[in-house]
């Protein structure tokens, strides 16, 4: 059973490279796989280890930064090694929104609990934003979300713009998997000039840690980012795998549908794919599996 922690924190690094190579040392020291990434603007990334107390020592290493001291963090648990490899990049923003002026120091919007955010977006003047990607909404939302169809969450701004007076006299509530979109998100529809903005502090990972089934207002799965592909509630592992072709999260039945080949396409991109790179993915899927006979982890399995 592997310890898996996701986390994030704004914090003025100044010199984001100088922080890099220790974390990656430690990481290392202690087996911990996964990705962290550094910016000017702070810290963000998943991680896991085979005991929480090497993600403890990661956690202590972490408070030790500028700013970092109550940072907060989420852990769950994987079967199995949720990554291959550790990585600590160096990045212009820990989650990439493409807004200079945006500054979730400053100000953001109002944090919901689990149970404030049932009542929240209840309401009928409350309108409940998705901050996700298109393909993590087809997984999972809570109920009457909107979904922004979004491919990445540099569209998010333009969508705001082409949408916006849709929900003029509306309360704005808005959540994502761990809470770090929305830090973002707040504060550039605070600047916008919306008046009331509210977020699910923790996200949606929290909210599926805390919130009993039978009082949840959220239906299907999470996506996350690593092997286990979606979470449901208790942070217990979903259904789901992902296509090796195109990164999108399918169910085991979707297997059994004429467009999928394993590594090569599923039902999702199948048309999105030549003959040219199917080749490339069947070439790229017999290696994992000469992998997988010699008892090896393939770095594209």
């Amino acid at each position: 059973m592997f310890t898996v922690c996701a986390l994030y924190h704004f914090s003025r690094f100044e010199d984001p490279a100088a922080l890099r190579q220790p974390l990656l040392d430690l990481c290392l020291s202690e087996g911990i796989t996964g990705t962290l990434l550094l910016a000017n603007e702070g810290i963000n990334g998943t991680v896991a280890a085979p005991t929480k107390a090497s993600i403890d020592k990661l956690i202590a290493h972490i408070r030790t930064l500028p700013g970092c001291a109550d940072f907060e963090y989420k852990l769950s648990t994987a079967q199995e090694e949720p990554f291959i490899r550790m990585k600590v990049r160096l990045k212009r923003e820990i989650v990439t929104m493409g807004q200079p002026d945006v500054d979730p120091k400053a100000r953001v919007g109002h944090y919901c609990t689990p149970e404030e955010w049932n009542e929240l977006i209840s309401a009928d003047d409350v309108a409940i934003i998705d901050t996700r990607n298109d393909y993590e909404v087809a997984i999972g939302t809570f109920r009457n979300a909107i979904d922004p169809e979004t491919k990445s969450f540099r569209e998010f701004p333009q969508w705001w713009e082409e949408n916006k007076d849709r929900f003029h006299n509306k309360r704005i509530a808005m959540f994502c998997t761990g809470g770090i979109r929305c830090e973002k998100s707040t504060n550039f529809l605070i600047g916008q000039g919306v008046d009331e903005v509210y977020h699910l502090k923790g996200g949606i990972l929290k909210y599926l840690e805390e919130m009993p089934k039978e009082q949840s207002l959220w239906d299907g799965e999470c996506f996350v980012f690593d092997s286990r592909v979606s979470i449901g509630h208790g942070l217990t592992e979903g259904p789901h795998e992902l296509c090796h072709a195109c990164r999108r999260p399918i169910l085991p039945e979707d297997k059994e549908r004429p467009e999928f080949e394993q590594g090569v396409s599923c039902h999702q991109c199948y048309d999105e794919i030549d003959e040219a790179r199917r080749e490339r993915f069947r070439e790229r899927q017999k290696q994992i599996a000469l992998s997988a006979a010699r008892g090896e982890r393939h770095i594209g399995g």
